[in-house]
């Protein structure tokens, strides 16, 4: 048996959970139900998933990788409805992915966008 065979859940460090709870929840819509025993919070999504924001501010914004992602079914109106509650997304200029002036990079039959929460970490959206 492999990992591929189980669910995985992201997990992201954040220095501040009051202003984290207002990202997560106020822009982002997220619920959770209430604080988890680490100080942190877990956001149920789609299909079972999760997402745990946690206090750990020695170990934030650290990466300049995409830390978490959502699959979404239309990009679009995703980013418009983000873009409308405060989100603001990050805009790339490489050779591998640009971005429109909404922040969507088309990158063969894929869309992505990307922002930040409020410590720098980059979470993604994905349509296929």
């Amino acid at each position: 048996m492999t990992l591929s065979d189980y669910r995985v859940w992201a997990i992201v460090a954040v220095s501040d959970m009051n202003l984290a709870k207002h990202f997560y929840e106020g822009k982002l819509g997220l619920t959770a139900h209430g604080d988890d025993p680490d100080g942190g919070r877990t956001y149920q999504c789609g299909e079972q998933t999760r997402l745990h924001v946690y206090p750990s501010p020695g170990d934030v914004g650290k990466s300049h990788a995409t830390v978490a992602g959502w699959y979404v079914s239309d990009l679009e109106e995703v980013v418009d409805d983000l873009t409308a509650n405060g989100v603001g997304f990050e805009h790339y200029d490489q050779a591998q992915i640009a971005t429109d002036e909404k922040g969507i990079a088309v990158v063969g039959s894929s869309k992505f966008a990307w922002f930040k929460d409020p410590d720098g970490n980059t979470l993604g959206l994905l349509q296929d």
